[in-house]
């Protein structure tokens, strides 16, 4: 009798096979053709389309799987909340598969977490990020720094060694106007600047993996004047892919804030990802990332004219990630600047980057 109850379910394993088959087959085909097809006009009016023709065949098909659709998916799974049983056994395997530090956290009750989401964007306790008081410029997030260093009088930028892109890529056009024209990169370098001579612009990039603290911070004392929303792909921010993937960060989704410090220009840029589609920021709440729909050139607010510009303080809360995920600086600052970290080295909020 047995052996006849276990035919129906046999055969729903057959099936649910079969399905997942036909549906790998089918994403990988459609994958495919997306990769070979050109570019439609909407693609080609996109800022960075030199980026989306710029890549081997095998680059191509990854950038057209469904990364977008995924990571909704996946945030919608975040959201649901969970049992309150299942909820220390959960966090606690989380916690030891990506080597998360709950001894840190300001809720040390698990069940307290509703659901994954929240549990990622825990806050920690107050003495947890020590912001250092000596230096002007601290780390914005805890994480691994991928790349930093002197952008090049040309605009480029090392994404990490050996691969680059240019920071009008990165930031866009000066203006807000869609139609406006790429300038030559040694001029917009230029433009970008607010010192004519004396200073040079400097980049630093922070890859937070899953198991780090979500939230990000102000690296310094500074006013934002522009915030800029590229809708985009959610390619993996991993050290790997960027490695592989010319431009990444210019095609991924991203929200860039653009102002001043003491020093000059300063941008801070929040960086999506796979499963990491749900950027936000505290003080934005016009901010909406991941919602689908077409891949639009860029979208500004004007927050000079809106709020009289959104200024922050070194150290205060920002914004958070519901995943790891990448935050990008590009900032103005005299020639005698000096990182005090190196790529490769893990950071936490607060600690110090450089020696000014």
């Amino acid at each position: 009798m047995f052996k006849y109850m276990l035919i129906p379910v046999q055969s729903a394993m057959r099936i649910i096979k079969m399905m997942t088959i036909a549906s790998a087959s089918g994403t990988i085909a459609y994958s495919s053709w997306l990769a070979f097809r050109p570019l439609t006009n909407e693609e080609k009016a996109n800022w960075n389309a030199i980026y989306m023709e710029d890549s081997s065949i095998r680059l191509r098909v990854y950038r057209r799987l469904p990364l977008n659709a995924l990571s909704r998916l996946w945030g919608r799974c975040q959201h649901v909340e969970l049992p309150e049983f299942a909820r220390q056994p959960a966090y606690s395997l989380y916690a030891r598969l990506f080597h998360c530090n709950l001894t840190e956290v300001a809720n040390s009750d698990l069940t307290g977490y509703r659901n994954l989401s929240e549990f990622f964007r825990r806050e920690l306790r107050p003495d947890a990020r020590p912001v250092a008081a000596k230096v002007g410029l601290v780390a914005p997030a805890d994480g691994l720094v991928l790349h930093l260093g002197r952008a090049e009088p040309d605009g480029r930028l090392e994404q990490v060694k050996g691969v680059d892109y240019t920071l009008q890529s990165f930031l866009g056009p000066l203006s807000s106007d869609n139609s406006n024209p790429r300038l030559p990169d040694s001029e917009y370098y230029s433009r970008l600047k607010t010192h004519s001579s004396g200073s040079s612009l400097y980049h630093c990039v922070i890859y937070l993996s899953p198991g780090d603290y979500h939230r990000f911070h102000s690296p310094t004392d500074w006013q934002a004047s522009r915030r800029r929303h590229y809708p985009g792909y959610l390619m993996s921010v991993s050290p790997g892919v960027a490695g592989l993937v010319r431009g990444l960060f210019c095609l991924n989704e991203r929200a860039v804030f653009t102002g001043s410090w003491r020093h000059g220009f300063f941008a801070y840029a929040a960086v999506g990802a796979t499963n990491v589609g749900n950027i936000r920021v505290y003080a934005d709440q016009d901010l909406v990332t991941n919602a689908g729909g077409p891949l639009a050139p860029y979208r500004d607010l004007d927050l000079q004219s809106k709020q009289g510009g959104l200024r922050l303080s070194k150290g205060e809360l920002f914004g958070e990630f519901d995943l790891g995920s990448t935050i990008v600086l590009v900032f103005e600052a005299p020639d005698n600047f000096e990182f005090k970290v190196h790529p490769g080295q893990r950071v936490r909020v607060g600690e110090a980057l450089s020696n000014l």
